[in-house]
């Protein structure tokens, strides 16, 4: 149900996006509306039934907390295929680098999702009361708040905003983490390639020097008993 999910998340995202900036009325409301609510509700009864079905289900729960967070907000859907990946490359460890690469592929595609969901979702909140007026100038609030710069030249004022900021500077914190420990990750493989590739070219060297003094035991032998 992974795929279908996200195909899920995509068209909620699209009709949640569309009703913002288009300021749907009538007829039109109604059906994005209508997505929304259907779309919120396949992600309450995936969870819902994971969690029937699970049999520690106190354990389960509080181990995915991150589940819980995209039944209440389902655009985060693409955020639980970065934590399947990262599981893989801590696994499979043989294909680090393969794997490492789509974790930092799928981590900028989150970062970029998210960004733009808290552009909609502080220029929804903000654009009657505060100062952030256009949908551009939300996405940039949210890019230099999720970066943790924060020039202060657009800033949220309603509660719903303020919310949104404070989500945002924690996914910057832990988005600087990830791609920090990736690459850390990263050097400590490279750096543990060239220690072994240098202590299996030592060992050579000291098996041709075992094998030289040993032809030179063997020639000297010879000449011996000539």
């Amino acid at each position: 149900m992974e795929w279908p999910l996200t195909i899920t998340a995509l068209v909620f995202f699209a009709a949640y996006a569309l009703e913002i900036l288009a300021r749907l009325t009538g007829s039109f409301e109604i059906l994005a509306e209508g997505i929304i609510w259907a779309a919120w509700a396949v992600f309450v009864v995936d969870y819902a039934t994971r969690l029937v079905i699970t049999k520690h289900r106190w354990r389960w729960f509080y181990r995915h907390l991150l589940d819980l967070a995209i039944v209440l907000l389902p655009m985060l859907r693409p955020l639980r295929l970065m934590r399947f990946l990262a599981i893989i490359a801590i696994i499979q460890r043989g294909a680090g680098g393969i794997l490492r690469g789509r974790v930092i592929l799928f981590t900028i595609g989150s970062t970029i999702l998210i960004i733009v969901i808290a552009g909609l979702a502080v220029f929804d909140a903000e654009r009657d009361v505060g100062n952030i007026k256009t949908f551009g100038n939300a996405v940039w609030w949210a890019f230099v708040t999720i970066t943790t710069v924060g020039y202060g030249d657009f800033y949220p004022v309603t509660p719903t905003g303020r919310a949104v900021a404070i989500g945002l500077m924690i996914g910057g914190i832990t988005l600087i983490g990830v791609i920090t420990a990736t690459l850390a990750s990263w050097i400590v493989e490279r750096v543990s390639d060239e220690t072994s590739k240098s202590a299996a070219t030592e060992d050579q060297v000291e098996r041709l020097r075992d094998e030289v003094a040993e032809l030179k035991r063997m020639i000297t032998d010879l000449s011996g008993a000539r």
